[in-house]
């Protein structure tokens, strides 16, 4: 008789990857990935020396923490220094915060759709997701707020929000967290926080100062163009930073990912050219999409989003097929990175030939 294997939790049944399938580059000519909110631009020239440098010594374990890299991003925040936490991408912190602060049962709220690692993140702790839909493709906090109850103990919060690029401002925020009870942990997601040029933007750190249940997360990974080295930061009052440190992986953030932060960081100026470029492509693109014909809301992220519900698929599948390589969420939308000037225009092209999908 044939063993029985030993078996996975349960839960991961239940459990979506984190990233579909992604598209297929078409089999000859250019494609563009527009599916992932990647920076279209190369690290700097300072970024890849430092990177060379650490890359020569491999060899070594990196610090448990990424201590350099702590002292760095709190004396540029101006926080306290058992303010910050770090990980692989912010979405290394978010495993952090499901470890340390959820428990089976427990209700978490937040918006949908918004970012995917949330029903993953609450699932895998064994919490139960409490998922608000949007309304006019953004954060409805009316409604989030009303799905406040006893059982709750985290709201997730994503601003500006992924994937539709929308944000609900300083104002809006500021009164929603006073209706949070303060036993409630709120993690604020700033991934886009460069992004915004919106005279309302909320700064989450400062936000934090004077709220003990607000953990507000950034990254390296978008306007500072280092995706591919896994760095995010966090700031939390002490206890939460504390414990959220215990539930990290020793040595998380490579010796390579902190030199590279660390020489983006000291590149700010340069770097921050690159991130107006960015949006100068976003508000060019939404434009000349809007004469189209083609519906968007206005974006504070480095992403566009196409509300096509039934349509997301098939058009898509048309992008896919000129080598424009989109995320498609099914009979929601399409959300679509600001790429290079030639991949922008490539776009503006083929979505100005699906003239039956409008």
């Amino acid at each position: 008789m044939r063993p029985t294997p030993p078996s996975p939790r349960a839960v991961l049944g239940d459990i979506p990857a984190y990233v579909p399938k992604p598209p297929r580059p078409p089999a000859t000519g250019t494609s563009h990935r527009l599916y992932l909110n990647e920076n279209p631009y190369p690290p700097l020239p300072s970024a890849l020396a430092r990177i060379s440098w650490a890359a020569a010594q491999t060899n070594l374990y990196p610090g448990i923490f990424p201590e350099r890299l702590t002292d760095a991003v709190a004396r540029k925040l101006d926080v306290p220094l058992e303010h910050v936490l770090t990980g692989p991408g912010s979405v290394g912190i978010y495993q952090q915060i499901g470890q340390a602060m959820l428990s089976p049962g427990d209700e978490v709220v937040y918006a949908w759709p918004s970012f995917e690692a949330f029903p993953i993140v609450v699932r895998m702790a064994g919490a139960v997701p409490v998922e608000v839909p949007l309304s006019d493709e953004t954060h409805d906090l009316e409604a989030m707020a009303a799905a406040l109850t006893p059982r709750t103990t985290m709201v997730l919060l994503c601003e500006p929000n992924n994937p539709t690029g929308t944000a609900v401002g300083a104002a809006e925020l500021k009164r929603f967290l006073d209706r949070v009870p303060s036993h409630v942990l709120v993690v604020l997601d700033e991934a886009y926080f460069e992004f915004s040029r919106s005279p309302d933007a909320p700064d989450g750190v400062e936000l934090h100062r004077d709220r003990p249940n607000l953990v507000v997360l950034r990254t390296f990974s978008k306007a500072y163009g280092l995706a591919g080295l896994r760095v995010g930061y966090g700031v939390a009052h002490p206890e939460i930073a504390a414990a959220l440190r215990k539930c990290a992986v020793p040595c998380g953030v490579s010796r390579i990912a902190e030199e590279a932060a660390l020489a983006a960081l000291d590149a700010e100026d340069e770097l921050f050219e690159q991130v107006e470029r960015v949006i100068g492509e976003r508000e060019r693109l939404r434009a000349a999409l809007g004469e189209q014909g083609w519906v968007l809301p206005p974006s504070e992220t480095n992403f566009l989003w196409l509300p096509l519900g039934e349509r997301s698929v098939p058009v898509a599948a048309e992008l896919e097929r000129g080598g424009l390589l989109v995320r498609c969420f099914p009979g929601t939308g399409l959300r679509i990175t600001v790429g290079s000037p030639a991949a922008n225009d490539q776009l503006i092209a083929a979505l100005a030939g699906l003239t039956s999908a409008r």
